[in-house]
C-alpha cells in the first residue's frame, strides 16, 4: 500500500483561528495531514474539489450551525465521515446531528491524544461518543422528544429573548424574582442548557415554533 493511500486527509472547520491553527498544528503528522477553515462555504467547496477522510466540525460557527453542513455536503459529492468538535452541544442537537449521519461527538475539554484516535476511529468506520453522550444511538427513529413548555415557562421565555432582566419579567408577570429564578432553572433543565446565553440559542434553534415566532 502506497503512502498516499495511507494518510488520513482530514478537514477542520471552526470560527476560531486560534484553535484551528493550534489543533492543525498538533495533529499534523506523518499519516496524518490536516487543513483547516472558518466556514460552512469554505468547508463544502473544500470537499467538492477534494478528498476528506474525515471533517471536523464545530457545531456552533457564529451565524452558522453544524446541520447546515451534511445535507450540502453530500450534494457536492462528499462521502467521508463528520466528527462534531464542540466546546458544549445540547442533547437534542447531538440527536439530530446523529440522525443526519455525523460519526459522534467529541467535546473540545478532552485531550489531544483522544481526538487523534477518535479521528481514526471514525475514518475506520467507527462512531465515537463523548462519555456524557455515551448512551445515544443514531438509530432510525430514534427521535427524543422536545420537551414541552407549560404557560409560565412560555413567557418567561419570550421575555428571555426579548433580552429583559430577571427583575424586568418579574414585574412583567407580578410575580417574585426568585420564581422567575425558579423558572428559568425548569428551562435549563428541561433544554439541557447551564446558562441564560446558551438558553437563547437553543431556543432559536429548536423551539422557535413552539414559542410562535
Amino acid at each position: 500500500m502506497s503512502t498516499a493511500e495511507k494518510t488520513l486527509r482530514v478537514l477542520l472547520v471552526d470560527d476560531h483561528a486560534l484553535f484551528r491553527e493550534s489543533v492543525t498544528s498538533a495533529l499534523s503528522q506523518p499519516g496524518l495531514e490536516i487543513k483547516h477553515c472558518a466556514t460552512i462555504r469554505e468547508a463544502v467547496r473544500d470537499v467538492a474539489e477534494s478528498r476528506w477522510d474525515v471533517v471536523l466540525l464545530d457545531q456552533d460557527l457564529g451565524d452558522e450551525r453544524a446541520s447546515l453542513f451534511l445535507p450540502a455536503a453530500r450534494q457536492a459529492g462528499f462521502d467521508g465521515r463528520v466528527l462534531i468538535v464542540t466546546a458544549w452541544i445540547s442533547e437534542h442537537e447531538a440527536r439530530r446531528l446523529l440522525r443526519q449521519g455525523v460519526a459522534g461527538i467529541f467535546l473540545k475539554e478532552a485531550p489531544l491524544q483522544e481526538l487523534k484516535e477518535a479521528i481514526r476511529l471514525t475514518a475506520a468506520g467507527g462512531t465515537f461518543m463523548d462519555r456524557s453522550f455515551s448512551r445515544m444511538t443514531a438509530e432510525p427513529g430514534d427521535q427524543a422528544a422536545a420537551p414541552r413548555f407549560n404557560d409560565r415557562q412560555r413567557r418567561v421565555l419570550r421575555f428571555v429573548l426579548e433580552g429583559l432582566s430577571n427583575k424586568e419579567i418579574a414585574w412583567r408577570l407580578q410575580i417574585s424574582e426568585s420564581y422567575v429564578k425558579a423558572i428559568l432553572q425548569s428551562l435549563f433543565q428541561k433544554t439541557g442548557v447551564r446558562t441564560r446565553g446558551q438558553l437563547v440559542r437553543v431556543a432559536f434553534e429548536q423551539y422557535e415554533q413552539e414559542l410562535g415566532f
